[in-house]
């Protein structure tokens, strides 16, 4: 792109902080692949985790699309029984940790910072520790692929007993288990990283009531990440137990608790609904107010309402459960809990619309995006209060009625408003503006796929067909639904291959943006397409909660003020920023050669050597010596001279 802004001008000998006393290697490269592999600038992390994100949104599509074609006529034989099992735990597992929480998490490392007035997250190599952890587990879930074992087959939601050693001896499990013991890593160290920023690093006059909302569900979501996972995490561990040394956790024979895992499961597994679906939340309460021309209606009662749906979201775990037989008390409270979690998330939808109402709406791409999320996201809530209630689950449980329910809320909800997300950043991420023609024919044809997808899967769960079912009889009623759906399924395909078609043509050959593209109403949008490493030249000073509406407004103020912080950033020698480093790669790697070792080799061909175990400290002492290295390196960094930066510099760039 002619008009992106150039990497930043490394500052004078004199601005140059002391070295550390110890530094093994200092990476320089500001472009090229090194540069990728050793960036701890939020924004290339986040880059970096929605390239992941895509990718793998790619593989799930691409699995789902043969799991509705095997079920497209009876009696189908595009995949045999195990084929079959392989691909509903690999879509499962690969759309929930591998696509739409990374692709939440790209906006969390790029957006919010520059929502807050930051110059990068709390611990730069943190994040870049999480990104290469996460790449790991992706590593490990998916290997199977190329191993003899296969991969995972147990289902997603990893029911015990099919855990077992018994019903599954390969290392499958034990791939799937290890990938997301070291996804949890990943998605912790993000989580507790964006904390500290949000709560330390807003610009002055951020307060809290005037974060933006997004910036507000990534506080939220991260609480929750930090909060559910150890469930998981537990329940994770005693599996491997169970399979590594023979302990009874789950194995009822010899006394252990099938049901326990489903607890531990769900007591992650709903609140990782509203992971998925938070950041969703935030980015269509960005894109209304600045597509409607008008403040977000309600915005505390918004705020509120997320915090809420966030505690609640850990009460409720259990309304996956009433047909495993709890009993009356237990099942009514779930129930009533499950009634309740409705209300603040209805009251999102009145806000929202209370936004558009009385608004000049422009309804550019991702506004219809965003739209879109509304009316999917309802039709899910509606058979999610259905849901609620124990005598109609008791007919819906594990039947396609439930398949339905989940993926109106995920793909209609989370994915719907991710899709928007990309076009309305793209701009401010990459100085491109997405063609109005044909980000919209993505919208309709996706719009149109997905709703002829799993509409019909709503009658043939009360038809009573259930899920992973491999396949059914021709006498079973259920030919026409599962055709129609098979067909919706190839036009949602098509959509997205469009979608993925217009943005990938736009990165390199689209339109430049112009500077605030949307006439946006937070932070991000004062800085150049696309933003330069530093973010601000200087820290704003916040006055409104449309901090940058306000900024449009009363220009000579503003630019005093910047001109006051320009001239203490002088005073301090300049825009601190910290070096690149290559050891969270490091040590990101050795888990990756550590969990492989533990997971993959039980021969032993070489007499007294065990390369299972030597494999596996081969790997702990690599992440030993990155995370020793990484230590060393401090905090120190380089500065920016404030000349090459100076106070004009967040201004837009002439096209």
């Amino acid at each position: 792109m002619d008009d992106t802004v150039k990497s930043p001008f490394l500052g004078k000998e004199e601005h140059a902080p002391a070295q550390p006393s110890f530094v093994l290697w200092r990476p320089t490269a500001k472009t090229g692949l090194m540069s990728w592999l050793t960036t701890v600038d939020h924004k290339k992390i986040g880059f970096l985790y929605g390239a992941f994100a895509l990718f793998f949104f790619l593989v799930g599509g691409f699995e789902a699309l043969l799991i509705r074609l095997q079920l497209m006529v009876p009696n189908n034989t595009v995949l045999t029984a195990p084929q079959y099992n392989t691909m509903f735990t690999m879509h499962g597992t690969t759309m929930i940790f591998l696509a739409v929480m990374p692709l939440g998490a790209a906006f969390f490392n790029f957006i919010m910072p520059l929502q807050i007035g930051a110059r990068d997250v709390a611990f730069p190599r943190l994040n870049a520790f999480s990104l290469w952890t996460f790449v790991s587990g992706a590593i490990i879930l998916n290997i199977g692929w190329f191993l003899k074992d296969g991969p995972p087959d147990a289902s997603w939601v990893g029911y015990a007993p099919l855990t077992s050693k018994l019903y599954n001896p390969s290392h499958a499990t034990d791939f799937w288990v290890l990938g997301l013991q070291l996804l949890g890593v990943a998605s912790i160290a993000a989580a507790l990283n964006f904390i500290v920023t949000i709560i330390n690093l807003r610009a002055p006059g951020m307060t809290m009531m005037r974060l933006p909302v997004f910036t507000w569900m990534t506080l939220i979501t991260s609480f929750l990440i930090i909060l559910s996972f150890p469930a998981i995490t537990i329940a994770l561990v005693e599996v491997m137990f169970d399979r590594q040394f023979g302990t009874n956790f789950f194995e009822v024979s010899n006394g252990g608790m099938p049901i326990l895992w489903q607890h531990l499961f769900w007591v992650f597994g709903h609140p990782e609904v509203y992971i998925l679906i938070l950041p969703a939340m935030g980015i269509v309460s960005e894109i209304l107010p600045t597509f409607s021309r008008k403040p977000l209606f309600g915005y505390p009662i918004v705020v509120f309402s997320g915090a809420s749906i966030g505690f609640l979201g850990f009460t409720v775990w259990s309304h996956h459960m009433f047909t495993t037989g709890m009993g009356t008390v237990a099942t009514s409270a779930f129930a009533l809990a499950t009634m309740t979690i409705a209300v603040p998330t209805g009251v999102k939808i009145f806000n929202w619309i209370g936004t558009l109402w009385g608004g000049h709406l422009k309804m550019r791409t991702p506004m219809m995006f965003a739209l879109g999320f509304i009316w999917m996201f309802m039709i899910g809530g509606f058979s999610g209060v259905m849901h609620s209630a124990a005598p109609a689950d008791a007919q819906q449980q594990d039947s396609y009625f439930v398949v339905a329910h989940f993926h109106y809320v995920l793909i209609g909800g989370s994915i719907f408003a991710l899709l928007g997300g990309i076009h309305y950043w793209f701009p401010l991420m990459f100085g491109r503006r997405v063609s109005e023609f044909w980000g919209k024919l993505s919208f309709w044809v996706i719009f149109a796929g997905f709703n002829i997808t799993f509409f019909p899967m709503h009658f043939l769960g009360l038809n009573g067909m259930p899920r992973r079912t491999f396949t059914y009889d021709g006498n079973m009623g259920w030919n026409t639904g599962n055709y129609i759906a098979t067909i919706g399924a190839l036009i949602l395909g098509t959509g997205i291959a469009i979608y993925f078609a217009v943005v990938i043509y736009t990165y390199f050959k689209g339109a430049v943006a112009e500077h605030d593209t949307w006439d946006a109403r937070t932070l991000e949008w004062s800085l150049p397409n696309p933003p330069p490493e530093y973010n601000f030249a200087v820290i704003p000073t916040v006055h409104a909660r449309d901090a940058f509406w306000y900024e449009k407004h009363h220009r000579a103020e503003i630019e005093q003020e910047k001109a006051a912080h320009h001239q203490e950033d002088l005073a301090h020698g300049g825009i601190h920023m910290p070096f690149q480093s290559i050891y969270p790669l490091v040590a990101s790697t050795g888990i990756l050669i550590a969990a492989i070792g533990i997971t993959a080799f039980d021969s032993n061909p070489v007499p007294g050597i065990h390369w299972k175990l030597g494999l596996a400290l081969t790997g702990g002492l690599i992440m030993f010596i990155g995370v020793y290295l990484w230590a060393l390196e401090g905090a120190e960094g380089y500065h920016i001279h404030p000349d090459e930066a100076g106070p004009d510099a967040s201004a837009a760039p002439k096209h």
